[in-house]
């Protein structure tokens, strides 16, 4: 537990990366500043450029009582599927008050723990939340996010530019400016695809057999001048870098409903379990994970379980932080 990270490195490109190599089956120790230098020119770095609002409200319930709600998705304009603590008391009808230009009321409590709430907004709504709201951090990191909120900043990528994640695609955290002004010196090709982070990456898999493991759909978008790039990227039979186990699933989502790439958007349905075929990503940069996510397992089947294995004790007996503010791995 002490390997994860509960605060970012004053530099983002200082976190450690390991390097691993599927052909060989081996792996070294390197640094992120040192990532343009493993890529070459004409290979497609894909980047997901959604960004994180801050979906953590905190109100009070009309007996005073503090009520934290989590904003997960809209269902309709100003109805949103969230979750509560404490929810126990959280009765339809009841309502919460979290400034004098925000309210809400309950109007249904699900049955998988999960309330939904009506808002009224005294101006726009998205407005007063990115004022009122606070940045959701993963539940693993235990520390509070009052203070300056230094996280707003810091737990978004430096190319974040479309709202509505409740989660950073952490492997996008290691990039500052200047790394991406020496990818694109390389020779390396950029792309921005979207993929709204939502709850369900965070959901352990309780699911014994793995085949029936299923991560929640999430919103996506891929716009023609990504399409482009990856369509010609594919024909060429250049490589195809992703940036995270979001970008990840979202290319793959996408060829395996096409067959090649055109723009789209959508809910990205595709839950990556051994067996997969990788049709579209040639090589992967990724966090370290949590054990029981679908984000290991998703790395898994893309590096082979048993080399992810060995480089994952690697990674622990070499000190490598883990989690959203934690090193990197890059799978070739």
């Amino acid at each position: 537990g002490n390997q994860i990270a509960q605060q970012p490195l004053d530099k983002r490109e200082a976190s450690r990366l390991l390097s691993v190599d599927r052909a060989t089956g081996s792996f070294s120790d390197s640094l992120f500043a040192n990532f343009p230098n493993l890529l070459k020119s004409g290979d497609l770095l894909v980047l997901n450029n959604t960004k994180v609002f801050p979906a953590r409200l905190l109100g009070r319930a009309e007996t005073g009582a503090r009520i934290e709600i989590f904003l997960i998705e809209e269902i309709e304009p100003a109805i949103w599927l969230t979750l509560a603590r404490p929810g126990k008391r959280l009765k339809a009808g009841k309502r919460i008050g979290f400034s004098d230009t925000l309210s809400g009321e309950m109007l249904e409590r699900r049955e998988d723990g999960r309330f939904v709430i009506g808002f009224k907004a005294a101006g726009d709504f998205d407005d007063i939340v990115e004022e009122l709201g606070r940045t959701p951090l993963p539940p693993y990191i235990q520390r509070d996010t009052d203070g300056a909120d230094a996280d707003r900043d810091r737990y978004q990528t430096v190319f974040a530019k479309r709202r509505g994640a409740i989660a950073a695609p952490t492997a996008g955290l290691h990039f500052s400016g200047e790394v991406i002004e020496r990818l694109t010196e390389r020779g390396v090709d950029i792309a921005e695809i979207t993929l709204h982070v939502g709850y369900g990456t965070f959901e352990p898999v309780r699911a014994a057999d793995l085949s029936e493991h299923r991560v929640a759909p999430e919103r996506f978008d891929i716009n023609e001048q990504a399409a482009e790039k990856l369509e010609r990227a594919r024909r060429d039979g250049q490589r195809i870098v992703a940036v995270g186990t979001t970008t990840t699933r979202t290319l793959e989502y996408s060829i395996a409903r096409n067959g090649r790439f055109m723009a789209e958007n959508g809910r990205a349905d595709l839950t990556i379990t051994p067996g997969h075929a990788f049709r579209a990503v040639g090589a992967l940069l990724t966090n370290f994970h949590l054990p029981e996510s679908s984000l290991l397992i998703l790395v898994a089947t893309f590096g082979g379980h048993q080399l992810i294995m060995e480089a994952y004790r690697h990674a622990v007996s070499s000190g490598y932080r883990f989690y959203s503010y934690g090193d990197c791995m890059f799978i070739t």
